[in-house]
């Protein structure tokens, strides 16, 4: 049995990866890459077996947020030429929620801009969530930044099942990529949702200067807040922003960082989220060894794969749709 496998045996066990062997995912040669990612599958497996859960985004207001994180294009420093609306209303949102049930989604992501959304904001998001379910049925998790006490308790009540927030980078790196919140905010967000009965999503973006020990420590800081939903983003480094012409990653990298996180977070699900059309490129499909979750359609401000490119990498792969509810009919 190989080393790798031998590790992944004893993740399935219940034994911690240390972090000098989480390093060392990120460090191998190449030559090691299938052994790696065929150890992650293991544990994937284990868990998940072959079904993959798909999960879809509407940006419900894009652009105008005060923040200034470096990696965004709808952030206050960013000059990126995008579309820049309020909230969208409820009709729009149940617009998505019916193309995300008939591409059989899991999940529908309620996605704003900004620092934390305002009373009336989270009003029309609620609005939204309680036709989606009595509609659709369908998941729904809420990004929608910064939240107050009262407003968890308003989502948790419409049926909000999900909120996500991401930690994004470790805490060492984070006042290089942002310094309108602090990552204490990030931690304590997530917190707060917990606290009120909403299942904990959080991940990362990869590839924005950070060092490997910095991957190493976001797999942990994720493992320490216990996301139940951990979304891997690789930066897809936008013209305007910042980390314009930010190019560190290449697809093989991507494939270790994707194991790293399935061996730190085994029974998790590890979502391949924005950047992995730019980033992982052919090796697309490779991902899914490790991991057990794809968004499908176009991201924040960013254009995705086509949905039914999608669906035939998971058939070729011989993978399963895992329905949330029952899937659509044709």
């Amino acid at each position: 049995m190989s080393k790798w496998n031998e590790l992944a045996q004893a993740v399935i066990e219940g034994n911690e990866l240390s972090r000098g062997d989480a390093l060392s995912i990120l460090n191998t040669n190449d030559i090691e890459l299938l052994e790696i990612l065929h150890a992650a599958y293991l544990i994937r497996h284990h868990h998940y077996g072959n079904k993959v859960k798909l999960n879809m985004i509407v940006n419900t207001k894009s652009g105008m947020c005060p923040e200034n994180c470096g990696y965004c294009s709808q952030s206050s420093i960013s000059t990126a030429p995008i579309n820049k609306y309020r909230m969208l209303d409820k009709e729009q949102i149940l617009i998505g929620a019916k193309t995300a049930f008939q591409l059989n989604v899991g999940t529908y992501c309620i996605v704003a801009s900004g620092r934390g959304p305002s009373n009336s904001e989270v009003a029309q998001v609620v609005s939204a969530v309680k036709e989606i379910k009595s509609k659709y049925n369908l998941k729904v998790c809420a990004c929608l930044g910064i939240l107050k006490p009262e407003q968890a308790v308003r989502l948790k009540e419409a049926g909000v099942d999900r909120y996500n927030h991401n930690l994004n980078t470790s805490e060492n790196h984070h006042d290089n990529i942002t310094t309108s919140h602090s990552f204490q905010d990030r931690v304590n967000t997530v917190e707060l949702i917990k606290q009120h009965g909403i299942s904990p999503c959080s991940g990362v973006i990869v590839g924005m200067k950070e060092t490997k020990e910095d991957v190493v420590d976001m797999a942990y800081s994720l493992k320490a807040i216990n996301a139940d939903s951990i979304p891997i983003n690789f930066l897809h480094a936008i013209k305007g922003t910042p980390l314009e012409g930010t190019n560190e990653l290449n697809p093989r990298y991507c494939l270790k960082v994707l194991a790293l996180m399935r061996f730190v977070n085994p029974t998790k699900e590890i979502r391949i989220s924005g950047g992995r059309e730019v980033n992982l490129r052919s090796l697309q499909p490779l991902g899914l060894y490790a991991a057990n979750s794809i968004f499908v359609g176009d991201y924040l401000t960013t254009a995705g794969q086509e949905s039914n490119a999608d669906h035939q990498m998971l058939e070729d792969l011989g993978f399963e749709i895992d329905f949330i509810t029952e899937p659509a009919k044709t």
